[in-house]
């Protein structure tokens, strides 16, 4: 057997036992849906190379602003981070990206490293959305608030978006039962 057929076995029977959605389209080539909550799902590829497993996830498209403030959150946070890191791409685009040497990929890394994937790409998303897309979301905002259209998939960046919650932040308060 190849290296890249004993690291299939582990990545197809660790993808299959997590009960996480995948492709398989080349040897050596996974493809894994990464159901989140703020991103509601992280596509990450884990390629077999020569000497390591590439971990490849796409997060975020290149900042329409304030991309030295998005770089900065990202590297700050890259210091903290368990076997990936936030890159860019030469358009700019966000990415998590790492690699895992062939004697750590195990069912317990494999599930580490999509784990960690997860979280960073899910727990950085909409601070990451605010930082470098903030006026096309307050745009957007006031745009569907005009309309009469639904702010449901917006109401994560109501803080922010919504300009009543400036003039008058006590109007957004939930009301307490009399006792305070």
């Amino acid at each position: 057997m190849s290296v890249v057929d004993d690291l299939d076995a582990v990545i197809g029977e660790t993808l299959r036992d997590s009960e996480l959605e995948h492709e398989h389209p080349a040897p050596g080539r996974w493809l894994v849906d990464l159901p989140g909550t703020k991103k509601l799902k992280t596509v990450c590829g884990l390629i077999v190379g020569e000497h390591a497993l590439r971990v490849e996830a796409f997060v975020c498209r290149q900042p329409d602003e304030n991309r030295e403030q998005l770089w900065t959150f990202l590297l700050q946070h890259n210091a903290r981070m368990y076997g990936v890191a936030f890159s860019i791409d030469s358009v700019g685009d966000i990415y998590l990206t790492g690699r895992l040497p062939h004697a750590a990929v195990t069912p317990e890394e494999i599930d580490r490293i999509l784990g960690a994937v997860l979280s960073y790409a899910d727990d950085s998303f909409n601070t990451m959305l605010e930082i470098g897309f903030g006026t096309s979301i307050r745009r957007e905002w006031a745009w569907r608030v005009k309309r009469g259209e639904s702010l449901r998939n917006l109401e994560a960046f109501a803080a922010f978006a919504d300009p009543a919650a400036f003039a008058d932040p006590d109007s957004r308060r939930p009301q307490g039962d009399g006792g305070e």
